[in-house]
C-alpha cells in the first residue's frame, strides 16, 4: 500500500526565526501521524529547519536545485548541497517555476535525473492551466508533461519519483477541483506511467495533489482511490490548519 506524504510548500515566506517559531508549535500537533510529513523550505531555512526537526518525524525538503553538481551557476544550488546537509526532498518543476523562470520539461528531465542520482527525493509538479483545461487539453498537457519528465528514466527511478498534479488554475485560488476531478486526473497519470513502465511501476508510484488544499477537503481529496497526499501551500503556513491537514485520517 502507498505511504500518505503530506507536503508543505511554502514558497518564499517565513524567516528562520518565524520557522523556528512554526516547528516548535506544529511537531507536537503531528507526533503521532502515520503519514510522512515534509517540509519544504526556502534555502535560508533550511539549516535552522533541519536544526529543529531534529528527533521529530518531519522530513525537511528544498523547493528548487540545479541539474549539474558545480559551476558557473550564480545563485544556483545543486543537489549535492542539499544532500551533504540531510535535506530529504526538493521539489521539481512546479508552476511557479516555469511560469515566472523559464522552467521547461527538459530542464525539470535533467533536474529530476540529478535528484535521484544524488539520493534525493524528488517531488515532480505537472499540471494544465485555466485555458488548457478550458480547451480541452488537459489530459494532453498533463500525459506529455509527465513523459517529458520520466524520459531516461528505469523503471526502479520512476518508483523513486514522487508526482504532484496541481492544476494550475487551482493553486492560491481558492479554487480546487472536485475530489473526484483530481482523483480521474491522477488516475490518468498512474495509466500513462503504466503505459510506460508497467502496472507494477504505475501501482507504486505516489502521486499528491495540489491546489488550494484546505483542512475542510484534505480528507475528502486524500481517501479517493489514487490520490495519495499533497502538496500543500498556503495552507502549510499556518501550524494548526497544517496540522489538521496532515491528521485528515484521525478525524
Amino acid at each position: 500500500m502507498r505511504k500518505k506524504i503530506i507536503a508543505g510548500n511554502w514558497k518564499m515566506n517565513m524567516l528562520p526565526n518565524e520557522a523556528i517559531s512554526f516547528i516548535n508549535e506544529f511537531t507536537p500537533l503531528v507526533n503521532n501521524t502515520q503519514n510522512e510529513v515534509v517540509l519544504c523550505v526556502p534555502y535560508t531555512d533550511l539549516f535552522y529547519t533541519l536544526l529543529n526537526v531534529q528527533g521529530t518525524n518531519i522530513k525537511v525538503g528544498a523547493q528548487n536545485m540545479h541539474w549539474e553538481s558545480t559551476g558557473a551557476y550564480t545563485g544556483e544550488i545543486s543537489g549535492e548541497m542539499l544532500k551533504c546537509i540531510n535535506v530529504d526532498y526538493v521539489i521539481i518543476g512546479h508552476s511557479e517555476r516555469r511560469q515566472y523562470f523559464a522552467e521547461t520539461d527538459e530542464t525539470v528531465n535533467k533536474k529530476l535525473k540529478k535528484a535521484l542520482s544524488v539520493g534525493l527525493k524528488p517531488i515532480v509538479c505537472v499540471g494544465e492551466t485555466l485555458q488548457e483545461k478550458e480547451d480541452g487539453k488537459a489530459i494532453d498537457i498533463i500525459t506529455a508533461q509527465i513523459k517529458k519528465a520520466l524520459d531516461g528514466l528505469n523503471e526502479e527511478e520512476v518508483k523513486n519519483t514522487i508526482i504532484a498534479y496541481e492544476p494550475i488554475w487551482a493553486i492560491g485560488t481558492g479554487k480546487t477541483a472536485t475530489a473526484e476531478d483530481a482523483n480521474e486526473s491522477i488516475i490518468t497519470i498512474r495509466k500513462e506511467i503504466e503505459k510506460n513502465y508497467g502496472k507494477n511501476v504505475a501501482e507504486c508510484v505516489i502521486i499528491l495533489y495540489g491546489g488550494s488544499v484546505k483542512s475542510t477537503n484534505a480528507k475528502e481529496l486524500f481517501t479517493t482511490s489514487d490520490i495519495d497526499g499533497g502538496l500543500v501551500g498556503g495552507a502549510s503556513l499556518k501550524p494548526e490548519e497544517f496540522a489538521k491537514i496532515v491528521n485528515f485520517d484521525k478525524e
